[in-house]
């Protein structure tokens, strides 16, 4: 099978493609013939060895994916040869044959498409664990998106329509406010013209915004965490500005607030049975047309280097998606 692999560290030119062994799936463990690979700016983090998970040289980026069952192991009861399924792994999906715990996969209806499928676990559940279990949002509340656009800004703009909130979609262009606008914002702020705490307040109509949905970080985030009314909760998602805030303590104080910490990976990792229920509900609102998994452009395997270096020029309106031909 080929597969890509981070040899070394550094940028995603260092990535090269290799041929390796088929797998064998293990006791509770299945092969999957990969379809479709969703990358993550967390990916190209990794490849530098800037995110918090750092997996050893050599590895292979990826941590969402579908295709079909074509090896099973011991006690893998309820999958059978050919079983579209999905999934979520730390690292590693970037490669035509994958090993996977079955509790990690999830079964793709015949009527989904496998790219759009491999495009939903880890940013819509990041999103969905991060509005509902961290966020406690409610139907009626205000929800500020930062970084709108993207991956998991997108699916937070749609899961937020979902769960009833009114939602302004803040990102750094008029084009891609207008994206995420359409996709179910009820008001958006171009940050890289408009004061964003000024804005946020004006939005919440002078009650303050009841949830910040952050995965931007930098100097944005203290202007979004001062835009908070009381009782409103900060959501930490990620630092895609590259920069981590200091936040003032006393904001917290002051505003009667929380700054609550969002890790999808940790909650996946630790509950398969969450991971797997989230992704069927996903799915769910993805046949229903309530989310759209939206793919702005697939790469084929080999290009993976060219995919990550469009996510990480924040060229990417939803996801990118490698796909294998299979």
């Amino acid at each position: 099978m080929r597969a890509v692999l981070c040899t070394r560290l550094g940028s995603p030119e260092s990535l090269e493609v290799a041929d390796l062994p088929d797998p064998v799936p293990g006791t509770g463990e299945v092969v999957v013939d990969v379809a479709a690979v969703g990358l993550n700016f967390f990916d190209t983090l990794m490849l530098k060895d800037l995110y918090q998970l750092k997996p050893p040289v050599p590895f292979s980026p990826g941590a969402e994916f579908a295709g079909h069952v074509s090896a099973l192991g011991d006690e893998t009861d309820g999958f059978a040869i050919g079983d579209r399924v999905c999934g979520y792994v730390s690292y590693g999906a970037a490669r035509e044959k994958l090993v996977v715990a079955a509790a990690r996969l999830a079964r793709v209806p015949d009527d989904f498409d496998l790219v759009r499928a491999a495009a939903l676990p880890v940013t819509y559940g990041t999103a969905l664990y991060a509005l509902r279990d961290r966020g406690a949002l409610k139907a009626g509340e205000t929800l500020a998106v930062l970084g709108a656009s993207g991956g998991v800004g997108l699916a937070a703009v749609e899961i937020g329509a979902i769960f009833g909130a009114r939602t302004i979609a803040c990102a750094s262009s008029p084009d891609k406010v207008a994206f995420a606008k359409a996709h179910g914002a009820a008001a958006g702020l171009d940050y890289s013209k408009e004061d964003l705490k000024a804005g946020l307040k004006a939005f919440a109509e002078g009650r303050g915004i009841d949830v910040v949905y952050d995965p931007v970080g930098g100097e944005l985030a203290e202007q979004a965490l001062r835009a908070l009314g009381p009782l409103g909760r900060f959501l930490v998602i990620g630092f895609a500005s590259g920069q981590i805030p200091k936040i003032p303590l006393n904001l917290l104080l002051l505003k009667n607030c929380d700054a609550r910490g969002v890790d999808f990976g940790a909650k996946a990792r630790g509950t398969p049975t969450w991971l797997r229920d989230a992704i069927a509900e996903l799915m769910a609102y993805g046949r229903d047309g309530r989310i759209s998994a939206h793919v702005d452009a697939t790469f084929p395997l080999s290009e993976c280097a060219a995919a990550l270096n469009e996510i990480a020029g924040r060229r990417v309106k939803g996801k990118v998606v490698l796909t294998t031909g299979r």
